[in-house]
């Protein structure tokens, strides 16, 4: 049971992110000082929205430059604080080397953050950003789990640096961050476990993250010919800015935490877009045939490999949710309103366009 005092700041990592930018914003509305570490305070571009919502709020932001690589990088920004959230770590399928893009930011950036915990004397809690890619490697997995669906005692045993470097990354992050857990007690550790994140971006100008990528992709005739038939989680990005919020300052708040409101796939989440904006966008309303992806898959990005293919398209998908509803007092919004407001977003931002 540990109780976080509202008073002191509280740090961020990676705050200029899809998901931590959400967070913040939950943060500074409760009146909290937030500690936003970041690799380029000075890139006014990057944080332009954080200061606009700390202009709006009861709470207060301060930028402290930081980074994942650099053992003590996070010293000052974690001064005077209980409680910190270690959101930073890249979630991209587009990259050249796995092991310097995706696993040495992942893992040693989590050790980092959490080894200055350590070294800390104000900190009483950790909240890491993990994944439900932690959880499991392919869909097709689901056949294995003891409850015919994805649980917090599930690890993910099958991916590699060869085969989904992703989710091998947010595996070896998560075990890294249980290690150091458990070899001190000054601080306790919460994960949080999100599966596909969707929704609105605060910064859709600039904003990196895969979910703007496919909500794109849906609008801009990429998936013309039918989406691909992926079974996913899909959890609203405001809720899981309210479930990192609980796991923080909910006193029973421990473990592993799954964060996922809907047992959905790329099909589903085309076809709600679709029903109120294809008359506007080339927005798929049907699946692209498995074979026909195994054809282009391969060519049009790496990570759509026919190995990937095969356990993922067509497959369902299906975790238990129960213990954030429990735990953390989750209620979700439904995915409708997750999938429009994000697509609706790219629309004010400029980012998709109508068609003639």
């Amino acid at each position: 049971m540990t109780e976080i005092d509202k008073g002191k700041p509280v740090l961020v990592t990676g705050a200029t992110g899809f998901v931590a930018g959400w967070l913040v914003k939950k943060l500074l509305e409760n009146g909290l000082t937030v500690h936003a570490a970041v690799r380029n305070p000075e890139n006014k571009k990057k944080i332009e929205h954080l200061d606009r919502i700390a202009a709006e709020t009861p709470g207060t932001i301060k930028y402290y430059k930081a980074d994942l690589l650099q053992a003590g990088s996070y010293a000052e920004a974690m001064e005077g604080c209980e409680l910190i959230y270690h959101t930073a770590s890249p979630f991209t399928s587009n990259f050249k080397d796995p092991q310097k893009e995706l696993i040495d930011p992942a893992v040693k950036g989590t050790k980092n953050v959490l080894e200055q915990a350590t070294h800390t004397s104000s900190v009483k809690r950790v909240v890491v950003t993990s994944s439900c890619a932690s959880i499991y490697c392919d869909a097709t997995d689901l056949k294995d789990t003891p409850k015919g669906m994805f649980t917090e005692d599930v690890w993910n045993t099958k991916s590699s640096l060869e085969y989904q470097p992703y989710s091998y990354s947010k595996t070896l992050a998560e075990k890294e961050a249980w290690k150091i857990a458990k070899a001190q007690s000054k601080w306790d550790l919460v994960v949080v476990n999100p599966s596909f994140v969707m929704g609105p971006a605060l910064n859709a100008n600039v904003a990196t993250s895969e979910s703007m990528t496919l909500l794109k992709q849906m609008g801009d005739g990429s998936f013309k010919m039918g989406a691909p038939n992926l079974g996913v989680g899909v959890v609203d990005v405001r809720d899981l800015a309210t479930a990192h919020f609980n796991a923080g300052f909910t006193p029973q708040a421990h473990g592993r935490n799954i964060i996922s409101a809907h047992n959905s796939s790329f099909v589903e989440m085309a076809q709600l877009v679709h029903s109120e904006f294809g008359d506007k966008f080339p927005v798929p309303n049907k699946p692209l045939p498995k074979w026909l992806l195994l054809i282009v898959g391969p060519m049009v990005n790496k990570a759509l490999s026919r190995k990937f293919i095969r356990n993922n398209v067509n497959q369902p998908w299906k975790a238990d949710n129960s213990k954030s509803i429990e735990s953390l007092g989750m209620q979700y919004r439904p995915l409708q309103e997750t999938m429009i407001d994000g697509f609706r977003e790219l629309i004010d931002a400029g980012i998709l366009k109508p068609k003639k």
